[in-house]
């Protein structure tokens, strides 16, 4: 059973509303953008995963003895009890989302949450079991006020990994992540005429932006060591 503060209207184009409710006695958080039309989104997400257009995302905290098998209606029904409506994307992790990190570069927005304490390498000799949730996730959103094509968000899929990496680093962890980050980028809907960025790697105008926002989010999110 959860009970969900109603979340403040949003203000702005990239207004994180902070929740709370109580699951199973515990006070748990969770983070909210109400997007809004005019959005797609490329996702890794539980729910909402993949291309397409969204109006919200949902990054929400959850037990870390979660047991349920059912992660992407669990998210929907939060949501949907926040008053999210319509195709949204939902992240879940153990780790507090009300530490999160944000910054702002250039017109672009990034938010990120983490929790490290299950990290490694990617590219690592030891098993990992899909679908658990570990104390350890890090989660991104980050926002691009202009249309991309479908390969530009492919790109800056990879760009915001390679930024969140580079932050980690920076603060100290020899690590590339945790078994179960995710990432969401979400750019706008082209308008009539309006030209669409076919390109969002590092070193392009708005991968540029993409990769500092999202490396400043993830350094504001993890304790330095």
């Amino acid at each position: 059973m959860s009970t969900v503060v109603p979340p403040c209207t949003a203000t702005g184009p990239f207004e994180v509303q902070e929740l709370a409710r109580v699951e199973d006695g515990e006070s748990l958080r969770a983070l909210l953008w109400m997007a809004g039309g005019g959005w797609r989104m490329i996702s890794s997400a539980v729910l909402g995963g993949g291309l397409g257009e969204r109006s919200w995302v949902l990054n929400a905290q959850v037990s870390h003895g979660y047991r349920r098998t059912d992660p992407d209606r669990h998210l929907a029904e939060l949501a949907a009890d926040a008053g999210a409506r319509g195709p949204g994307v939902g992240l879940m992790t153990a780790a507090d989302v009300g530490a999160y990190g944000r910054t702002h570069d250039g017109g672009v927005d990034a938010v990120a949450t983490a929790g490290l304490g299950v990290r490694g390498w990617a590219a690592s000799p030891a098993e990992g079991v899909a679908g658990q949730v570990p104390p350890g996730t890090v989660n991104i959103v980050v926002a691009v006020p202009v249309p991309l094509t479908d390969a530009a968000l492919v790109n800056a899929v990879a760009t915001a990994t390679e930024a969140k990496v580079q932050a980690l680093l920076d603060a100290g962890y020899d690590c590339s992540g945790t078994p179960t980050d995710a990432v969401c980028v979400a750019a706008r809907i082209p308008q009539v005429g309006e030209e669409t960025v076919a390109f969002a790697g590092p070193r392009s105008l708005w991968g540029a932006r993409l990769a500092r926002a999202v490396h400043g989010a993830v350094r504001a999110a993890v304790p330095s060591l």
